[in-house]
């Protein structure tokens, strides 16, 4: 998909909507539809929110979590649900990597859905189950490297930024290692724990008190810079892969032509939210970057993050679903 068309189908996604009256919105319960598990990082962002929004508005904002298919049931159910701000849904990296990924996904990203605003920013963190004889990621890599196809590495689902990372990790140090998907964060958490795989992607939030519990050893974080939450925790390029990013990323979107007044009065709200003192202090702890910002911003993002997936999948040699 060529950046003219994805430019032209997000612009359409931002002016569609009609106009309708938001004052009077919402007059009963509103969900935002996760595609993930309960319990992963996707989650906690959507329930965060969601608690504040039912402040916010007087009426319940629930989180109804729709995992499977990687993240494509969940996705899909929310494209399709009726456009009148009563359904919301928390998307992220596999939203701009199904594009790729699927040879003919049953939604399009660009198409069906209306960008409300980009919520956080985190990055991926490699960590290993205690039972590793490896301390750090040159340690890790040559071990790899002695044992080709021997260690394998759990990810959120088989289309995720998770398993990106790990793909992205393979083609930059030529290591062999095999992918276990699981069907949202928290099961792949919960094998990884229990020793069932070597090691793990995932975002830091979830992370965190494994990490500091000591059942998971922190290997590398693939942002740029180190993180507040885990601050002793070194990048990948720090630990000599040069260049290393792998960033994880959660939104609020909403089916095409919901009213653009409520997509508008969502946009202010959550940014709002994103500022405050303790949403913005407990993500920042927990490991996340509030971003907040305008629907443009957001459709833009969206757009770069499809190009760079796309490429990924190219390079590491993953033939479409």
């Amino acid at each position: 998909m060529s950046t003219r068309t994805t430019s032209s189908l997000l612009a359409a996604a931002l002016l569609a909507a009609p106009c309708a009256p938001a004052q009077t919105w919402p007059q009963r319960s509103v969900r935002i539809i996760v595609p993930y598990a309960a319990g992963g990082n996707t989650d906690i962002t959507a329930r965060a929110i969601a608690a504040k929004l039912t402040d916010t508005f007087g009426q319940q904002v629930v989180v109804d979590n729709r995992p499977g298919g990687a993240t494509n049931i969940g996705s899909d159910l929310a494209a399709k649900a009726p456009p009148d701000g009563y359904t919301l849904f928390m998307g992220g990296a596999s939203n701009a990597i199904n594009m790729t990924y699927f040879a003919k996904p049953p939604y399009d990203t660009l198409r069906d859905f209306a960008p409300i605003v980009l919520c956080v920013k985190g990055a991926n963190v490699l960590s290993v189950h205690p039972s590793l004889p490896a301390q750090t990621l040159k340690e890790l890599i040559a071990l790899a490297r002695a044992q080709p196809g021997q260690l394998n590495f759990a990810s959120s689902g088989p289309n995720s930024s998770n398993q990106m990372a790990g793909e992205l990790l393979k083609v930059m140090t030529g290591i062999n290692m095999v992918h276990v998907p699981y069907k949202g964060n928290a099961p792949a958490l919960t094998d990884t724990i229990a020793g069932n795989v070597h090691m793990i992607f995932s975002g830091v939030p979830a992370l965190v008190p494994h990490i500091n519990s000591g059942r998971l050893r922190a290997i590398a974080i693939g942002s740029l810079k180190r993180f507040q939450a885990i601050p002793a925790v070194p990048t990948f390029d720090e630990s000599g892969v040069k260049g290393y990013e792998a960033t994880t990323w959660f939104g609020l979107l909403a089916p095409i032509k919901t009213p653009k007044d409520i997509v508008a009065r969502l946009n202010t709200e959550v940014g709002r939210i994103l500022q405050s003192a303790d949403i913005k202090g407990r993500f920042l702890n927990e490991g996340l970057e509030p971003i907040g910002g305008t629907q443009e911003a957001f459709a833009r993002f969206i757009r770069d993050e499809i190009d760079k997936y796309a490429k990924v999948i190219k390079v590491a040699g993953i033939k479409p679903q």
